[in-house]
Parts: structure tokens; sequence; C-alpha cells
């Protein structure tokens, strides 16, 4: 027991491969018919435990039980430390890839729950992490329709993820969940930006005003009709909104997704737009 938690006590580590490469491996093994179950509810609490034991730099008992490999890392693109934990892989045990910035205090969480299935936007996800210190980057562990659906961790407050999350809105720290739909779906709009259940307070306005002065065309769900893409049935986005913390769900287009170029400016006004 000394010993693991020697291993995962903030201390520097080696480099290793860049977090994009960590993630997109990682990614890159999900199908639909891939394993999955859901989370016991005991295990589910165990997890959400270890995980708060990690964000504090204790022992993650509670995740190591479940198979997690939790190490430390420097990523080289930013020369920054950092903690991760993975879940086991090839096993139904598909519930998720999580990563600490260890070079600040934690102060965002940035939510991939779609790997896969959105397509890339797990890059959007990393480039963000990169972009703001303290970050807490969750890759969900599986393709959205494995499982039978169950695995759609945007929609299943039972998951690793959703506990995961739930600790973090719990300590305060704005959510930003990145999804992608469709051109056709709205053929005018490049984002789609919503606040889920809750207000949208200041940060949602501003983010959109961020993104409108890139050059996005923008839906702003608090404002206007955005199709069914509005995050009103998100379970994080409810969650988030019984603790009163930020919440924002980030709809982007396939040709904002496509272009490198573009999503460099998306990440450039979410870090600066997002507390």
């Amino acid at each position: 027991m000394a010993l693991a938690f020697a291993l995962h006590s903030c201390a520097a580590a080696p480099p290793e491969p860049g977090l994009d490469t960590v993630v997109t491996t990682f990614t890159d093994e999900m199908s639909p018919d891939q394993p999955y179950r859901a989370p016991t509810t005991a295990e589910r609490r165990s997890a959400a435990a270890g995980f708060a034991a990690l964000l504090d730099c204790r022992d993650p008992a509670g995740l190591e039980a479940l198979g997690f490999s939790v190490r430390d890392g420097v990523d080289p693109a930013t020369g920054r430390p950092y903690t991760i934990a993975v879940d086991v892989p090839g096993t139904e045990r598909a519930w998720g890839l999580y990563v600490i910035d260890r070079s600040a205090r934690p102060s965002l969480a940035v939510e991939v729950p779609h790997p896969a299935f959105d397509l890339r936007t797990e890059l959007f996800g990393v480039d963000l992490f990169r972009r703001v210190p303290g970050s807490v980057l969750l890759v969900a562990g599986a393709h959205r329709k494995a499982g039978d659906g169950t695995a759609d961790v945007a929609h299943e407050p039972g998951s690793v993820f959703h506990a995961v999350a739930a600790e973090l809105a719990g300590r305060g720290l704005a959510q930003v969940q990145l999804h992608g739909f469709h051109d056709e779906n709205l053929p005018t709009t490049d984002i789609v930006l919503s606040s889920g259940v809750a207000p949208p307070g200041t940060a949602a306005p501003r983010t959109a005003a961020r993104l409108t002065a890139a050059g996005f065309a923008v839906c702003r769900a608090w404002a206007q009709r955005c199709g069914d893409l509005e995050g009103t049935t998100n379970a994080q986005g409810a969650t988030a909104a019984a603790d009163n913390s930020v919440f924002l769900h980030v709809e982007l287009s396939r040709t904002v997704r496509d272009s490198p170029e573009r999503r460099a400016d998306v990440v450039r006004a979410l870090a600066e737009a997002v507390p």
C-alpha cells in the first residue's frame, strides 16, 4: 500500500508519448460491439472514492481495485506533469480514461463522452486540456452504442464517467463537454452551445460571444431552437445544475471537427471564455 501511494503522490515522472497519442491509441480500439457493462453501485462508489483520492494526491486504491492502471507522466507538448488513470483494456470494464494536470490546482473539467462516435472530439479535449493548466480530462471508455447503448455515459448517471464528473462538479469545477453533429442536421450552424437544463448565467453567453468573434455561426440553445442538440437530457448537466456549477454542452459540426485550424480556434475561444 505504501508503494502504491508513493507512485501516485504527484512526484515528477519521466516523459512519455504525448497525450494526443495516448488518448487516440485508447479510443482507436473502440467499436459498437466492444465489451461493456455498467458498474454496480459498489463499483461506482469505489471508483468515485478512488478518483477523489487521486485528485487529492492520496492512494487511489478504489480505482486500482477495479483494475484501473494509474501512473504519473509528463506531456512533452507542454512539459507539464499529469496523473492518468486508464481502465482495463479489452474487457467489459470499459469505464474510461482520466487525466489530471498536476501543474496547477484543479480548474476545469474537459469531457469527451462519445469518443469514436463523435469523431475527433477527443482531439478537441486534449487540446483544451493542454491549453488550461489544472484541467482534468475525462474520456469515456467505450463507444456510445456498446452494451446495447448503456455505454452512452452522457445519459447514464450510473456510469463511472458520471461519478467522476459529479465529483468535479461538487468541487465547483466548470465543465466543458464536447460533442459532434452532422452538418446536414443544422446546415447554417457551426456550433451549438447550451448550458444544459440550467439558465445560461454569464459563462454561456460569454463563450458564445468568443466563438462568434472567432468566425463561427453559433446557435445559442437558451435563446433559440437548435434542433435535438440542446443538451437538456444530459446527465452531467443535470448534476451540475443541482450543484450550481458551470456546465457547457458544445456540439461541433463535422466540418469544424475535420479542420485542425478550426479546432485551434474553438479551443482558444473556450479557454479564454470559460472560468
